[in-house]
């Protein structure tokens, strides 16, 4: 059983206390993850073409260099996804 569970390099949606964040994972610290590429999802279009497309009603993108820290304890879930990241406002 791997240790952790988080992967180093992919691309994640992750949903927290305040909604969705998508990203490149860059580092996984005990109380924290950093993330590039980094958008806020305030609101999804249906979970399911969430999930499978990467398809949102709102996009609010963090500015392109910046890594994002999340704290863990606000992570209700995550997963890997396919699809590439959002990275324009909408």
């Amino acid at each position: 059983m791997k240790k952790e569970p988080y992967v180093i390099g992919k691309k994640y949606m992750v949903r927290t206390v305040t909604m969705i964040y998508t990203g490149e994972l860059v580092a996984v610290y005990p109380n924290e993850l950093v993330f590039k590429q980094v958008a806020w999802i305030p609101e999804t279009e249906r979970w399911m073409q969430s999930c499978q497309e990467g398809v949102f009603k709102e996009v609010e993108p963090y500015p392109k260099n910046a890594e994002v820290v999340i704290g863990r304890q606000a992570i209700l879930d995550a997963f890997v996804v396919n699809w590439k990241l959002p990275v324009e406002q909408k």
